[in-house]
């Protein structure tokens, strides 16, 4: 059974940092490209951040310069760590693994990230 489980998501202030986990199972990680997207109340879901298999990274105009995704192969986890957050981050964010071979695709529960003082 796959499972992408993220933690890390919380109430944080206006240029505060926070770092989110997402932590898979079930799918041969190497394999998978994983990103990380997020959903606004009342928007549609957005690509935020991916990483490929190989580590190559790519990012929303919106994140560049305070985002960083990155990924642990050894330890089946993906991270975003977000730094100087602004309330218009505030989304519910959901890790996203895509398979370069078949093209599968799985997506977490999503963790809640709010931005507020």
């Amino acid at each position: 059974q796959v499972q992408l489980v993220e933690s890390g998501g919380g109430l944080v202030q206006p240029g505060g940092s926070l770092r989110l986990s997402c932590a898979a199972s079930g799918i041969t990680f190497s394999s998978n490209h994983m990103a990380w997207y997020r959903q606004a109340p009342g928007k549609e879901r957005e690509l935020v951040a991916r990483v490929t298999s190989t580590g190559n990274t790519n990012y929303a105009d919106s994140v560049k310069g305070r985002f960083t995704i990155s990924r642990d192969n050894a330890k089946n986890t993906v991270y975003l760590q977000m730094n100087a957050m602004k309330p218009e981050d505030t989304a519910a964010y959901y890790c996203h693994a895509r398979n370069f071979y078949n093209n599968y695709q799985h997506w977490g529960q999503g963790t809640q990230v709010t931005v507020s003082s």
